[in-house]
């Protein structure tokens, strides 16, 4: 059997369980919750991936990902991998990168450049730099479904597929679990989507994680195992 892509593993949890939640999103200094199906995911995965590919990102480019751990960093990752980049945490060399509002001034480093508010509901990003695309905006107008002009080759993430399902084994995770992840996890840390991943389990992500909610919230959403970053 072939090994899975990064993406794979989403197209796993796709086939077995499309419809039930498989990344539930807090941002406690906002007030946010947003729930996603992994079909809702793959979607903005094959738009994050189509915008890509249609904006002439081939294979082996590096993209600069300068994002927190967050939903819409999770489509821009595995969109990303869809695709067969390589995803890095410097924009220095990189062919495109993705930021959030404090990250914009390095981001431009790369020669193309896509900004993200990280506020509710995908708001747009306001008064964005000269040569900065707003990501919620842009991506909105591709396609739901994605098509590789090239396959990926399974060989590019054999090491973060492996490093992620041995960590997921490592804690006893399982395709029932639902895991609590806290933290100010980065691009250079990618565990809090690839290791609930790997297992088939479902992620309750908390950003600006208010420590006195986190029993309550572990409770409501039935939370099986913790992921601290």
């Amino acid at each position: 059997m072939t090994a899975p892509t990064p993406a794979g593993l989403l197209a796993q949890t796709l086939a077995t369980d499309p419809s039930g939640p498989l990344l539930t999103f807090y941002d406690d200094a906002t007030g946010e919750r947003i729930e996603l199906s992994a079909t809702t995911l793959d979607n903005w995965v094959a738009k994050t991936a189509n915008l890509l590919q249609d904006g002439g990102i081939e294979p082996g480019a590096r993209a600069a990902v300068l994002l927190p751990a967050h939903w819409q960093t999770a489509a821009i990752l595995l969109g990303c991998w869809s695709v067969g980049l390589e995803v890095v945490d410097d924009p220095d060399g990189a062919d495109v990168a993705f930021a959030g509002p404090d990250r914009l001034d390095d981001a431009l480093a790369a020669p193309e450049v896509y900004g993200l508010s990280l506020a509710p509901m995908a708001a747009p990003l306001r008064n964005a730099p000269a040569g900065v695309v707003d990501y919620s905006t842009e991506v909105r107008g591709h396609g739901d479904r994605f098509a590789p002009y090239q396959p990926v080759d399974p060989a590019l993430y054999a090491d973060l597929v492996r490093a992620a399902r041995t960590r997921a084994d490592d804690l006893g995770l399982g395709a029932k679990d639902r895991v609590l992840v806290t933290g100010g996890a980065d691009t250079g840390d990618l565990d809090w989507l690839l290791v609930p991943l790997a297992a088939g389990a479902s992620i309750v992500l908390c950003r600006n994680a208010d420590p006195a909610r986190l029993d309550e919230r572990a409770a409501s959403e039935r939370v099986t195992a913790r992921l601290a970053q």
